[in-house]
């Protein structure tokens, strides 16, 4: 009968050399030697223990750990510490450390300048290496889930309306037990309805001691009304594909050479508008002259284009009706199955009714009024204004022309609730706008063969760390700390490529 060695698998204590852990060539090696390259003096500001106190974790070493973390989608500072105690390499890295969930939660949260500082030096050296080419930057945003609940969101009237339905709700139910103190009944023997009560008063105080510290709405900058959320009124409703989210658009600028993030920013708006410009001037140092810049349809603007040619920044910036113009994209809508969660609020996904259309109105001569279907007159409403390449003019109904009307379903899609009918009439502008000078470049030869590179730039960066990195939300509160938290996804990706350059050499 053959005969074979015992497999001893008893406790024993194994010599390691935890430099020989870290491999040339891998990401945590590159990231050990990096971080030693890096003037880390901005986290010092933090500690106070020049000449007393207990010695406190380098943060050479809580970054290494939290970089590490990150590339392998550990993101959860839990997650950090059990891998620093039982992961050889975290082990190898952090010097056998074993920094407490606590102090990575801590150093994570309260670092976003000094992670700026950092983020800025990496691209140095990528510079350096040769890895940012400045030719062409894209620019592009992914939507996060942040963490708050998006059913905590609303105006300071929905809060208030909240809190005083607690109180009616706190109140009724304390009469009523008071009405029973003399007929006790043993209905609730665990106290049930005393905790209750309890968490909806507790919950009523938070709101109200919210509306203290909020004294007014969130604005959008154009005077709109943004709904604030009680848990993190930096974040924002955002529309998804796959439906609405509360959460952080994660701005990402990325250099074509070698998919170098260039600059990375969270912001706790949908609008994406609103954020080309401060991108860019965040950005001023890394780009040159003639850097073109590239972005998607969600940043157009006439304001935003206008705001670029007075900088001098050469920018292709596609509007929303680009891919309608491009025969390449030709018969695109039968792939298009899902209708945008922010604004298609129906139930049903039938065909809408047909009802009367802008050319079944009569417009007078001198456009101070037009005639309905029905003979009643529409007046001028408000100022004009400007739908992309045309300037239009609004028409209104009086409530007493369309109240008694004969043809309101024909006329009103919702004639139940809609008082009165408006339509508006388009006007080509004479003078060429600066939309319509992008929309002449980008569709153009030269044109569409630049912005065409920007989808092979910017979105396999996402696709790195949304599904390599396993990036699915933020953990953290508040713009200033997700824009840390943002920063470090963005330096996990750069020093990757750095990795492989230098493996490369």
């Amino acid at each position: 009968m053959a005969r074979y060695r015992y497999v001893d698998m008893s406790p024993r204590l194994l010599p390691v050399d935890l430099n020989a852990q870290l491999v040339p060539g891998t990401f945590a090696h590159a990231l050990h030697h990096l971080i030693d390259e890096l003037d880390l003096s901005s986290f010092d500001a933090h500690y106070c223990n020049d000449e007393t106190g207990a010695t406190a974790h380098s943060p050479g070493m809580l970054l290494r750990a939290v970089l590490l973390g990150y590339s392998q989608g550990l993101v959860s500072s839990r997650a950090i510490e059990r891998a620093c105690r039982d992961n050889v390499l975290f082990v190898a890295i952090t010097g056998d450390a074993k920094p407490h969930f606590t102090t990575i939660a801590a150093f994570v949260s309260r670092s976003r300048d000094a992670i700026g500082s950092v983020f800025a030096q990496v691209l140095t050296i990528l510079d350096n290496e040769g890895l940012i080419g400045r030719e062409m930057f894209a620019i592009d945003g992914v939507k996060l889930p942040s963490n708050a609940s998006k059913h905590r969101s609303g105006t300071r009237a929905d809060f208030l309306a909240r809190a005083e339905k607690l109180e009616r709700a706190v109140k009724a139910m304390l009469d009523r037990h008071r009405a029973n103190d003399d007929n006790p009944s043993p209905e609730d023997p665990a106290g049930k309805a005393a905790k209750r009560i309890e968490r909806m008063k507790r919950e009523a105080a938070q709101i109200r001691a919210w509306l203290q510290a909020n004294p007014k709405d969130r604005k959008d900058p154009t005077g709109g009304l943004r709904k604030s959320n009680l848990t993190d009124n930096e974040s924002a409703k955002l529309a998804t594909e796959k439906g609405v989210i509360q959460g952080y658009s994660g701005i990402a600028v990325v250099d074509a050479a070698h998919q170098v993030i260039v600059e990375a920013q969270a912001h706790g708006t949908g609008s994406e508008q609103e954020l080309l410009l401060p991108v860019l001037e965040a950005c001023t140092e890394q780009r040159h002259k003639h850097t073109l810049i590239t972005a998607d349809a969600g940043y157009h603007s006439e304001a935003n284009l206008a705001a670029l040619a007075e900088r001098g920044i050469d920018a292709l910036i596609a509007d929303p009706e680009m891919r309608r113009r491009d025969e390449r994209y030709a018969g695109q809508e039968k792939h298009r199955t899902q209708p945008d969660p922010l604004h298609d609020k129906s139930r049903s996904r039938g065909a809408t009714a047909k009802v009367f259309g802008a050319s079944d109105f009569t417009v007078a001569e001198d456009r101070s009024y037009a005639l309905c279907p029905a003979g009643q007159r529409l007046y001028r409403n408000g100022k004009d204004c400007v739908v992309g390449r045309y300037r239009a003019i609004k028409f209104r109904a009086p409530a007493s022309a369309c109240s008694a009307c004969t043809l309101r379903a024909n006329c009103l899609r919702k004639p139940d609730t809609t008082l009165t009918r408006q339509f508006a009439v388009l006007i080509k502008q004479e003078q060429a706008t600066y939309a319509d000078r992008m929309r002449q470049r980008i569709d153009s030869d030269v044109g569409r063969a630049l912005y065409g590179r920007r989808l092979g730039i910017v979105e396999p960066v996402f696709g790195n760390v949304r599904y390599n990195k396993r990036m699915a939300r933020f953990t953290l509160r508040g713009r200033t700390k997700v824009d840390g938290q943002w920063k470090l996804f963005a330096l996990v990706h750069n020093i990757e490529k750095l990795a492989k350059r230098r493996k490369a050499a």
